[in-house]
């Protein structure tokens, strides 16, 4: 049988790629809304459907974000309610190792497994940062280059919980004795998904994961992320079968590729407006720049001393510990190319890895990408909710079906079958 794409939809709900302020999307907050998207990617014939999670309100200098949704559900308690409204899709929890307690959460997510009939997973992330720990009396407790020592030990301990039978693990990052309090499921346990692209990431990946969740959605990284990810499987003695490769991507769909890229541009001029781009140097500078016109030059004052505002979360350590050499180097490019503030922030605020074009074209591209087995599918993170769900499985999936590279049907059950990886 040829290779078959996989897809997910990754609601993160914050984060200035879901397009909240438009007035055509759902309330980010009633089991209403979840229901309906939950039930449409069902239709679908989606594998999965993925919650974010969020351990802190997100905050721009100290201050709830405005111009952002601030905060988001608990992801279990959410999942739960919906594994009562669909019968088949499956139902992915992030949930991070470092603020979390092995047998607490294990036994949480073996109780959604279990509730779902087999349709749980688990979406490992990390955390090493001091603005979240406050949240949790522990402060930055954790060194960074730790983190995913926890992480793998902590995975350790809850797929021994899941096996069954007393578990004792005591270390200076894992200390616990338990057993399992809940049955195993119809899929025996939680599908392990691994987000991270570290070497650190990509290890953890290789050793526990059954998924990884990747951001090399373009054709030549995702071919070499993934030679190195079967690589490392093969250290630890597992089958390039035994792991599934689901890249983060978006979608823009247009009845001509010139009509999906127009509505791509004005995607991104709504999700990095004037005050968007303001409040970003704001993170970098460490001070109020509320007062520079965002159609003028970069701030003529030198930045605050000491590591970047991470407040909001999407800035990672070298962002945060390299911050003068980042501004010497946009004040460079804004002086060679004359750019605003704004139109500074546009050209160096990273981009979404996203396919734009007419759902013909962008069924071609996948059916390259997993016939070549760069990926096993995709992630999807929406840009309007209902709509873009509405149209990747009202115009995107009938392409693929045509193509031969997507289900027609459910063949199974639990999330390990949508999925196709080996029995336990």
């Amino acid at each position: 049988m040829s290779p078959r794409l996989h897809l997910g939809v990754f609601y993160t709900g914050v984060g200035n790629n879901y397009l909240w302020q438009d007035p055509s999307v759902t309330d980010h907050t009633t089991i209403e809304a979840f229901v309906r998207i939950a039930r449409t990617l069902e239709r679908g014939l989606f594998d999965a459907f993925f919650l974010g999670e969020g351990l802190r309100v997100r905050e721009n200098r100290g201050r709830p974000f405005a111009l952002d949704v601030a905060g988001r559900p608990d992801a279990i308690t959410q999942l739960s309610a919906l594994a009562g409204a669909t019968t088949h899709i499956g139902l992915v929890a992030t949930q991070n190792t470092t603020y979390n307690f092995p047998a607490d959460l294990a036994r949480r997510l073996a109780t959604l497994d279990s509730l779902s009939g087999g349709r749980a997973g688990w979406n490992v992330v990390t955390t090493d940062n001091a603005w979240t720990g406050e949240n949790f009396r522990h402060g930055g407790w954790l060194a960074h280059e730790r983190r995913y020592e926890r992480a793998t030990q902590f995975v350790e301990a809850a797929k021994a919980i899941w096996a069954g039978g007393e578990v004792e693990r005591h270390t200076d990052l894992v200390d616990l004795s338990t057993a399992a309090t809940v049955p195993p499921s119809p899929q025996g346990r939680p599908v392990v998904f691994q987000a991270g692209d570290s070497a650190g990431g990509r290890d953890l990946a290789a050793r526990h994961a059954d998924v990884v969740f990747s951001a090399n959605a373009t054709y030549d990284k995702a071919v070499a992320y993934a030679a190195d990810l079967r690589e490392r499987l093969a250290t630890y003695g597992r089958s390039p079968d035994s792991l599934r490769i689901l890249p983060g991507a978006s979608v823009v769909l247009g009845d001509t590729d010139a009509e999906a890229i127009e509505k791509a541009e004005h995607h991104r001029r709504i999700q990095i407006n004037p005050q968007r781009a303001i409040a970003f140097l704001e993170q970098y500078w460490g001070t109020d720049l509320s007062g520079y016109d965002p159609d003028g030059p970069l701030p003529d004052v030198e930045p605050v001393d000491g590591e970047l505002d991470p407040s909001r979360g999407t800035l990672s350590v070298a962002d945060r510990t390299g911050k003068l050499d980042r501004i010497r180097e946009w004040r460079e490019l804004a002086r060679d190319k004359n750019l605003s503030i704004h139109q500074l922030v546009l050209e160096v605020q990273p981009r979404h890895s996203s396919f734009i074009g007419t759902p013909s074209r962008i069924a071609d591209e996948w059916a390259r990408f997993v016939r070549d087995r760069a990926v096993d599918g995709f992630n999807l993170s929406p840009q309007l909710l209902p709509s873009t769900v509405d149209e990747v499985v009202d115009r995107l999936v009938p392409e693929l079906q045509e193509r031969g590279v997507y289900r027609t049907s459910y063949e199974g059950t639990t999330l390990r079958e949508h999925l196709e990886l080996p029995p336990l």
